[in-house]
């Protein structure tokens, strides 16, 4: 039996920390997720890093944030983190947010949300907002409890529908494929082969 490498997660929110898990499995490793430490937007990372830098010395960590409107990842990743990064910190950045992770298994996402495959965007990571995009596929879904979950109502103020992150999550879980959205997003593919190759270094 291999050796589990045990790991800890910190992400913006429950979506993300889907995400993160579903990857780990992809990769084939024997990763052991312990705690995932999330809050609701990318502050609560920003705030923490320096801690989480350290705390990798112990259990390595994965960090998962999105680029949002930010000029590149590692110009993030210089911002947020300004001393030495400890090699047991994996720190990772969506282009320019999860949903576009999330679109890009479009044959998956195509079947979820009951749509065309076309429909999809086949470069993610060109999208400047692809969760509003993917609100905008779902508000096409043949399937209407989908729809109203994820998309907001009309006349309403909020960005999301009333239950956005519960089917997301399940199709994650269940039906995304991260090893087929890698093909259509290189943010993706990066995360999935830094873990691949991953070797935690043990504290002395």
């Amino acid at each position: 039996m291999r050796e589990r490498i045990p790991i800890n997660l910190a992400v913006e929110d429950t979506l993300s920390g889907a995400i993160l898990r579903r990857i780990l499995i992809a990769t084939g490793r024997p990763f052991e997720v312990g705690t995932c430490y999330q809050r609701h937007g990318f502050g609560y990372l920003k705030r923490t890093i320096i801690w989480l830098n350290s705390a990798a010395r112990g259990t390595p960590f994965v960090v998962l944030t999105d680029l949002d409107t930010g000029t590149c990842a590692p110009d993030l990743i210089t911002d947020w983190l300004r001393i030495p990064r400890h090699p047991n910190l994996i720190f990772r950045v969506a282009v320019r947010e999860v949903e576009a992770w999330v679109l890009a298994d479009r044959r998956g996402f195509a079947e979820f949300a009951g749509v065309r495959e076309k429909v999809v965007p086949r470069d993610p990571e060109a999208v400047a907002n692809p969760k509003q995009r993917l609100i905008a596929i779902v508000a096409r879904s043949r399937y209407r409890s989908l729809r109203q979950d994820i998309v907001p109502r009309q006349g309403n103020t909020a960005q999301q529908g009333p239950n956005y992150n519960a089917p997301l999550i399940g199709f994650v879980q269940d039906r995304w494929d991260p090893l087929a959205a890698q093909l259509h997003c290189d943010s993706l593919r990066r995360a999935i082969n830094r873990l691949r190759t991953f070797r935690p270094t043990r504290a002395k």
